[in-house]
């Protein structure tokens, strides 16, 4: 698409997949106000960065830092690259769940019994408390509200590293305005509504399970099954903060793209593990393994 630089005039070509974008010559940011569609609606909401770009970055430092002992070594000194803030499309959905339920319950009581064990050579009858439980079913209705769930609606962003993020702290949203983009990164969906629509209800399903297991009396409770339907759906674009970097941990290998919470720092990547400390350290409990079994069969008296 092209656009008119309201500041030099200068023709500018913005990509398909963005709404935003900064003039090379005068350095002025754009923001496309595209006519929207059933696929790419225009944002209702956004969240806007709390975390700057050099907040970012040492996050990502200490992330790196602190990973597990068999990531690979060149993480702890890896240079980071191309870091970009950017405005990631989300939808927040919310619905009221509406569910039947089955389950057992269990109430455990105890009793005291009699059994019979050795002592010094003789019988002896003796006595203990023992806990027992007694499951009876149970079968009802729940109805509740399910406010603030969040999917990803971009390709470049997963809903599981979505998902690692969070949570937004959505009590800052605000009504979309294309000045609170301008300057930054900001895309427009690329899934369509119908994908978002089903991870949200999927999510929202997760959340009713949990929710009915902690509704639960008794002591316990097993076999919880639930039926449940969603009313009152609500499915608005949301345009959510993330820092975007990537870490050259070595020259011959792509760097880590790893991704920030533009709110609340929280980091997220998948970790390249190390070969070599994986083998040596197995190497090392398969060595152990072996000298404790030879020392007890004596073979080091």
């Amino acid at each position: 698409m092209n656009l008119r630089c309201q500041s030099c005039g200068a023709e500018l070509v913005v990509a398909a997949e963005l709404r935003t974008t900064v003039c090379p010559y005068c350095a002025a940011p754009s923001v496309v106000e595209r006519p929207a569609s059933v696929d790419r609606p225009a944002p209702t909401f956004a969240l806007g960065f709390a975390l700057t770009h050099q907040a970012a970055g040492e996050r990502v430092k200490q992330w790196l830092r602190s990973r597990h002992p068999w990531s690979h070594s060149g993480l702890k000194r890896a240079s980071l690259q191309d870091v970009r803030g950017v405005y990631v499309p989300a939808y927040l959905y919310s619905a009221l769940a509406l569910s039947e339920y089955s389950a057992s319950i269990g109430e455990d009581y105890t009793e005291t019994e009699t059994y019979t064990t050795t002592e010094n050579g003789k019988t002896v009858t003796k006595t203990r408390t023992v806990t027992k439980t007694e499951w009876r079913p149970l079968r009802g209705e729940h109805a509740e509200y399910v406010p603030d769930v969040l999917v990803t609606a971009s390709r470049g962003l997963s809903n599981a590293e979505l998902e690692e993020l969070e949570p937004f702290d959505l009590r800052v949203l605000a009504r979309y305005e294309p000045a609170l983009v301008a300057g930054w990164v900001a895309e427009e969906p690329s899934l369509s509504r119908e994908e978002c629509l089903r991870l949200a209800r999927e999510e929202t399903l997760a959340r009713v399970k949990q929710r009915l297991g902690e509704f639960m009396p008794g002591d316990s409770h097993q076999n919880l099954q639930h039926q449940t339907r969603v009313e009152e759906e609500s499915l608005e674009v949301c345009l959510v903060p993330v820092w975007v970097l990537a870490a050259r941990y070595e020259p011959d290998k792509p760097p880590l793209r790893v991704v920030v919470n533009g709110q609340s720092g929280e980091v997220h990547g998948e970790v390249p593990v190390s070969l070599v400390k994986v083998l040596l350290t197995v190497g090392v409990l398969v060595l152990a393994v072996v000298l404790y079994a030879l020392w007890s069969q004596g073979a080091f008296s």
